[in-house]
Protein backbone atom coordinates (compact mmCIF):
# COMPACT_ATOMS: atom_id res chain seq x y z
CA UNK A 1 0.00 0.00 0.00
CA UNK A 2 0.81 3.40 -0.45
CA UNK A 3 0.03 6.38 2.15
CA UNK A 4 -0.03 9.81 0.95
CA UNK A 5 0.12 12.71 3.69
CA UNK A 6 -0.63 16.19 3.22
CA UNK A 7 1.41 18.36 5.60
CA UNK A 8 0.79 21.31 6.20
CA UNK A 9 2.41 24.73 8.46
CA UNK A 10 0.39 27.46 10.72
CA UNK A 11 3.12 29.48 10.07
CA UNK A 12 3.01 29.75 6.44
CA UNK A 13 -0.21 30.43 4.58
CA UNK A 14 0.60 28.61 1.56
CA UNK A 15 2.86 25.98 2.03
CA UNK A 16 1.60 22.85 1.33
CA UNK A 17 3.72 19.60 0.83
CA UNK A 18 2.30 16.26 -0.51
CA UNK A 19 4.61 13.18 0.21
CA UNK A 20 3.51 10.00 -1.15
CA UNK A 21 5.64 6.89 0.81
CA UNK A 22 5.19 2.64 1.20
CA UNK A 23 3.16 1.96 4.19
CA UNK A 24 5.81 -0.86 5.11
CA UNK A 25 8.46 2.11 5.48
CA UNK A 26 9.66 3.01 8.85
CA UNK A 27 8.68 6.58 10.51
CA UNK A 28 12.59 6.85 9.95
CA UNK A 29 12.05 7.41 6.09
CA UNK A 30 8.84 9.50 6.30
CA UNK A 31 11.09 11.62 8.53
CA UNK A 32 14.09 11.96 5.91
CA UNK A 33 11.68 12.56 3.25
CA UNK A 34 9.85 15.53 5.01
CA UNK A 35 12.93 17.15 5.49
CA UNK A 36 14.07 16.37 2.04
CA UNK A 37 10.66 18.36 0.86
CA UNK A 38 11.73 21.36 2.61
CA UNK A 39 15.30 21.18 2.90
CA UNK A 40 15.54 21.17 6.56
CA UNK A 41 19.37 20.15 7.66
CA UNK A 42 19.10 16.81 9.44
CA UNK A 43 20.73 17.85 12.60
CA UNK A 44 17.65 18.90 14.78
CA UNK A 45 15.31 16.40 16.92
CA UNK A 46 12.82 15.33 15.96
CA UNK A 47 9.24 13.79 16.80
CA UNK A 48 5.97 12.54 15.10
CA UNK A 49 2.91 12.55 16.98
CA UNK A 50 -0.41 10.55 16.52
CA UNK A 51 -3.07 12.99 17.08
CA UNK A 52 -7.09 13.00 17.62
CA UNK A 53 -9.38 14.66 15.17
CA UNK A 54 -8.86 18.01 17.12
CA UNK A 55 -4.84 17.92 17.15
CA UNK A 56 -4.42 16.21 20.68
CA UNK A 57 -1.14 14.91 20.74
CA UNK A 58 -1.00 11.08 21.72
CA UNK A 59 1.47 7.91 20.96
CA UNK A 60 5.02 10.00 20.45
CA UNK A 61 7.52 8.34 17.98
CA UNK A 62 10.66 9.59 18.51
CA UNK A 63 14.03 10.21 16.40
CA UNK A 64 16.24 8.44 19.10
CA UNK A 65 14.97 6.22 21.88
CA UNK A 66 14.41 8.07 25.05
CA UNK A 67 13.45 7.46 28.56
CA UNK A 68 9.89 8.38 29.13
CA UNK A 69 7.10 8.63 31.99
CA UNK A 70 4.43 8.41 29.37
CA UNK A 71 1.28 6.44 29.21
CA UNK A 72 2.26 5.47 25.65
CA UNK A 73 5.51 3.33 24.72
CA UNK A 74 8.33 4.74 23.60
CA UNK A 75 8.68 3.85 19.73
CA UNK A 76 11.43 5.25 18.03
CA UNK A 77 11.25 5.99 13.98
CA UNK A 78 13.58 3.38 12.35
CA UNK A 79 11.91 0.84 14.29
CA UNK A 80 8.28 1.71 13.48
CA UNK A 81 6.69 1.15 10.47
CA UNK A 82 3.68 3.52 9.26
CA UNK A 83 1.23 0.45 9.49
CA UNK A 84 2.36 -0.26 12.74
CA UNK A 85 0.26 3.08 13.93
CA UNK A 86 -1.44 4.04 10.84
CA UNK A 87 -4.25 2.09 9.16
CA UNK A 88 -7.29 4.24 8.55
CA UNK A 89 -7.92 7.58 6.14
CA UNK A 90 -7.56 11.29 6.97
CA UNK A 91 -5.40 9.67 10.92
CA UNK A 92 -3.89 12.86 11.77
CA UNK A 93 -0.16 13.26 12.87
CA UNK A 94 2.19 16.33 14.17
CA UNK A 95 5.74 16.32 13.44
CA UNK A 96 7.59 18.03 15.49
CA UNK A 97 10.78 20.17 14.11
CA UNK A 98 12.11 22.62 16.60
CA UNK A 99 12.04 20.94 19.97
CA UNK A 100 12.92 24.26 21.27
CA UNK A 101 10.16 26.29 20.17
CA UNK A 102 7.67 23.49 19.79
CA UNK A 103 6.96 24.07 16.12
CA UNK A 104 5.01 21.65 14.02
CA UNK A 105 3.70 20.39 10.48
CA UNK A 106 0.21 19.29 10.47
CA UNK A 107 -0.42 15.98 8.86
CA UNK A 108 -3.21 14.09 7.71
CA UNK A 109 -3.40 10.49 6.06
CA UNK A 110 -5.38 12.13 2.96
CA UNK A 111 -5.17 9.00 1.10
CA UNK A 112 -4.44 5.38 1.16
CA UNK A 113 -3.72 3.52 -2.13
CA UNK A 114 -4.10 -0.30 -2.11
CA UNK A 115 -2.50 -2.35 -3.92
CA UNK A 116 0.50 -0.30 -4.99
CA UNK A 117 4.13 -0.11 -3.67
CA UNK A 118 7.12 2.56 -3.59
CA UNK A 119 10.79 2.20 -2.84
CA UNK A 120 11.12 5.11 -2.29
CA UNK A 121 9.34 8.13 -0.95
CA UNK A 122 8.13 10.88 -3.75
CA UNK A 123 7.25 14.62 -2.77
CA UNK A 124 4.49 14.95 -5.47
CA UNK A 125 3.37 18.46 -4.59
CA UNK A 126 5.33 21.55 -3.07
CA UNK A 127 3.67 24.68 -2.68
CA UNK A 128 5.34 27.97 -1.09
CA UNK A 129 8.48 27.95 1.25
CA UNK A 130 8.57 26.33 4.33
CA UNK A 131 9.00 28.07 7.44
CA UNK A 132 12.39 28.74 9.03
CA UNK A 133 14.06 25.30 10.39
CA UNK A 134 15.05 26.51 13.52
CA UNK A 135 14.08 30.14 15.33
CA UNK A 136 16.96 32.75 17.02
CA UNK A 137 15.97 33.41 20.01
CA UNK A 138 15.92 37.45 19.99
CA UNK A 139 16.18 37.87 23.46
CA UNK A 140 19.49 36.47 23.45
CA UNK A 141 22.01 38.96 22.62
CA UNK A 142 25.30 37.81 21.36
CA UNK A 143 28.16 40.22 21.37
CA UNK A 144 31.49 40.06 19.90
CA UNK A 145 34.39 38.82 21.03
CA UNK A 146 36.46 41.49 21.85
CA UNK A 147 40.06 42.27 20.86
CA UNK A 148 42.07 42.62 23.59
CA UNK A 149 45.50 43.66 21.67
CA UNK A 150 47.93 47.09 22.14
CA UNK A 151 45.29 49.21 20.70
CA UNK A 152 42.66 48.29 23.50
CA UNK A 153 40.31 51.51 23.90
CA UNK A 154 42.98 53.34 21.95
CA UNK A 155 45.87 52.91 24.80
CA UNK A 156 48.79 52.09 23.18
CA UNK A 157 50.47 51.58 26.51
CA UNK A 158 48.03 48.94 28.11
CA UNK A 159 49.92 45.63 29.10
CA UNK A 160 47.79 42.56 29.37
CA UNK A 161 48.80 41.50 32.55
CA UNK A 162 47.36 44.63 34.31
CA UNK A 163 43.90 43.54 33.74
CA UNK A 164 42.33 40.99 36.50
CA UNK A 165 40.67 38.02 34.91
CA UNK A 166 37.25 40.00 34.49
CA UNK A 167 39.21 42.17 32.29
CA UNK A 168 39.26 45.34 34.90
CA UNK A 169 42.60 47.35 36.10
CA UNK A 170 43.38 46.34 39.40
CA UNK A 171 42.30 49.59 42.03
CA UNK A 172 45.01 50.01 44.95
CA UNK A 173 42.61 51.54 47.45
CA UNK A 174 45.33 52.94 49.42
CA UNK A 175 45.70 56.02 47.28
CA UNK A 176 44.70 58.70 48.79
CA UNK A 177 44.24 60.62 45.66
CA UNK A 178 41.32 58.38 44.53
CA UNK A 179 39.25 59.93 46.91
CA UNK A 180 38.11 63.92 46.58
CA UNK A 181 37.18 65.84 49.95
CA UNK A 182 34.43 67.80 47.38
CA UNK A 183 32.43 64.77 45.32
CA UNK A 184 31.30 66.18 42.49
CA UNK A 185 27.78 64.03 42.14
Amino acid sequence: MVYRFTILSDEVDNFVRVISIDSEAKFFDLHNAILNAVNFEKNQMTSFFMCSDNWEKGQEVTLVEMESSSEYDNLVMDKTTLEDLLTEENQKLIYVFDMMYDRVFFMELTEIVPMKDLKKAVCENSEGEPPMQVLADENIAIAPKASLDENFYGDEDFEMDELDDEGFGEMNFDDSSLFSEDPKF
